[in-house]
This record gives C-alpha cells, structure tokens and sequence, in this order.
C-alpha cells in the first residue's frame, strides 16, 4: 500500500493509495492535511494502513450528530421489543438534551472529550458572567438516562459507519456532590406526608373535593399505587370477595385528551400484582361502580362502556380520568389544608411507603406491594423511618450486655 507525503505550507500531509473503484476501474486515494510534522503525518497514515489492513476501515462520513440522532430513533421505534409510547418520548427528550453540543457538529469528529465535557456541563447547568443560572443542572436520573440514550446513538452509528470509534464508551457520568446540610436535612428524601397530616388531607378531601375525589385520593393514600395504574383500572380487576386489585396496565394520555387515552403494560414486570385493599376503600370503589351503573343508563347511547373504575361522569361519561386531572385536583386540595405545594400524587405512593414502614412493614414487603424490583427512593424512606427503631435495637443490645456483667 503506497503513500506519499508532503508539505502544504507550514503543514504536512499525506495520500494513500487505498484500492480500485468496483465501477470505474480508478485508483481510489485517501489523503489528509493539518499535520504540524512530517513524523506526525507518517504516524496516521501508518494508522490507516494498519486499520485497512485489519478490515477496520471506516471511510469518512459527512453525516451530522442530529442526522445520527434522528435516523437512530427511527431505527429504535421500529427494530427489536416493542416501546411504549412514554419510553419513546423520553429518549427524543434525552437526544434533544445533547443537541445544543453537537447539532451540526459531523457525528465522525465528536471525540470522547467532547462527549464527556458536554455530560459535565449537562450535570452542572450553565450560567452568565455574573453567576445567575441561565439553564439548571440535570437530576442524577436523568443524566443516566441521557448517557444510556447516547450510548445507543453512537453504536448505532458505528454500525453503519457515521462513526468510526463509539465517544460514549468509558465516559463517566458525573453526580452532584452532597454538601453536608443535605445529608443533614435529609433533601434527597422524596417529598411525603406524615401520618397527621395525611389524616388532614383526607379530611379536606371530604370537606372540599369534587366528584370522586374522596374515592380516588383514599384509594391512592391506602394502596401506594401509581396514578396512571388507578386511572387505568377496570372493574374485572376488582375482587370483592377477597378485597384485592390487581394491577396489569397503566394508563398512558400525553396530550390530556379524554378520547385519545391508551393503555399499556406497567412499569415493569415486578409491577404486575395483586395487592390486599382495606374494606372501606373497597366500599368506595363498589359505590363508584354503583354509580356507573345509573350513569350508564341515563346515556347509553354515549357512554364509554370500557368498565373503568374511576371513569368521569357527566361530560365524556365513562372514560377514564386524566392523570394530569388528578395531580390538579390534588395541587387545589394541598393548598386548602395549607400542606406543602410541591406536594404531588406520586406523593402519596411516597407516604404509603414510609406509613408502611412505620408500621412495622418489612422492606421486601414494602416493594412488592408498590410493584418494586428495587428502588433506591424507597429504600431510603424504609431506612429514615426505621432508624428510630435500629437505635432503640441497639440500646436495648447495650442494656443487655450491662445486665449480664452485673450478673457476672
């Protein structure tokens, strides 16, 4: 394999013969400039003969990062398990994060320290000469989920040649630092309520809710499950007999349009389950379909007869309730009872969780009835909340060591 090298001004370069073109019968020539030595350009070019010699070659592709990016989400909706809608818009959200880095940047020329400079300042935020926050830092999740989402760009553009080395790979994604006040304030916990004031909402619920509130937040607070999965409930999935629900599907609506909802598997498999209700949530959710019943009567040419438990009545009677709906009907009660306002359903799920965990719950407990593989968030509740009772183990440890020295 011939090369030649040359001076171009102050730079040098090199041309390398790399085959014959299958169609015109020509010599096919790779050559590349900008090198300050002659030594630095015998060095690539030895590199490139290396890699053709192994089949490792790569020929250079002018594709850009956001055509790399947009040709992998095709690829991704349409090639290997089925998405769900929600797991799809997520990733075009994480893509769309790592655009403002390298939009028209060709995707061949992004370099490990690009990517890894472009995770740092996603994680950092950015700001203006003077210190005030222009765009705020990502959460931890999030950036790994942007890391992931990068990941399978670049494989995938080395699959079909965009990209000749992966920039992804060893990159590390950077974490916050703690500062000690939040170790000591406990900010990594997730907002939740505390016994009395659950028993505060619930009593405002009463007071002030509208239709089906006291059914849909009593439900939420008493079995810890996901909005999406209270919406998504049907009447098959209720067994009177022994008071249980199962949870097999959640409900997806992302443009908040009672018509266009959706429903699709749970989260996980571990959140396939079926799980033990109190008696007087029961009662609520057979007075609810009680009254499905007489508002299936009086519109039965319009009704949306799908059996959903927590369905609207009156306009669109019968579909299922928006989970956005839910969070504002709660946003309004929160304030009634002047609780915290960053106070959210998912919340509810939190405070079952520690509830249960004051109770006296195991942690494995715990998870299997929120529907938990493994959840760091609820991890730490179970351990904030038990940490009384790990110190009153070890004194009553200490007390006995003490009682059997006296004995001695």
């Amino acid at each position: 394999m011939k090369g030649s090298f040359y001076k171009r001004g102050s730079t040098w370069s090199y041309m390398i013969d790399i085959g014959i073109d299958p169609l015109s019968g020509k010599r096919k020539q790779k050559s590349k400039g900008g090198f300050k030595t002659k030594k630095e350009a015998q060095l690539a070019a030895a590199e490139l003969i290396s890699e053709m010699n192994k089949g490792q070659y790569v020929a250079e592709n002018k594709m850009t990062f956001e055509e790399l990016a947009n040709d992998w989400l095709i690829n991704y909706k349409r090639l290997g398990k089925p998405k769900k809608e929600g797991t799809i818009r997520i990733r075009n959200v994480e893509k769309n994060l790592l655009l403002p880095f390298f939009k028209m940047k060709k995707a061949m020329d992004i370099t490990h320290n690009d990517y890894q400079d472009s995770l740092i300042t996603l994680m950092e935020g950015q700001f203006d000469s003077e210190g005030n926050t222009i765009k705020k830092g990502l959460a931890d999740n999030t950036m790994s989920g942007v890391h992931a989402t990068a990941s399978m760009i670049f494989k995938h553009g080395v699959k079909i040649g965009a990209v000749k080395k992966d920039p992804t790979i060893d990159a590390k994604v950077p974490k916050k630092a703690k500062t000690v006040k939040d170790l000591e304030d406990n900010t990594d916990l997730p907002e939740y309520l505390e016994r009395d004031e659950l028993l505060l909402f619930l009593e405002t619920v009463k007071e002030y809710g509208l239709e089906n509130d006291y059914e849909t937040f009593n439900t939420l607070a008493y079995t810890g499950i996901r909005v999406g999965e209270l919406c998504a409930l049907k009447e098959t999935d209720v067994n009177f007999e022994e008071n249980k629900i199962r949870i097999t599907k959640t409900l997806y609506n992302p443009e908040n349009n009672y018509k266009k909802y959706s429903l699709v598997t749970p989260k996980t498999v571990s959140s396939f389950r079926e799980i033990d209700v109190d008696e007087e949530v029961m009662d609520m959710i057979k007075n609810l379909i009680k009254l499905h019943k007489i508002e299936k009567e009086k519109r039965s040419n319009s009704y949306h007869d799908e059996g959903f438990v927590f369905a609207r009545v009156g306009a669109f009677a019968g579909y299922p309730e928006i989970p956005k709906k839910v969070g504002l009907r709660m946003a309004r009660l929160i304030k009634l009872a002047n609780l915290n306002t960053n106070l959210t359903p998912h919340s509810l799920r939190h405070t079952h969780a520690s509830l249960l965990a004051e109770a006296g719950a195991t942690l494995e407990q715990i998870m299997h009835r929120l529907g938990h593989a493994n959840d760091e968030i609820t991890r730490r509740i179970y351990l904030h909340i038990t940490k009384p009772k790990r110190k009153e183990a070890a004194q009553k440890f200490s007390e006995l060591m003490k009682a059997s020295k006296k004995m001695d």
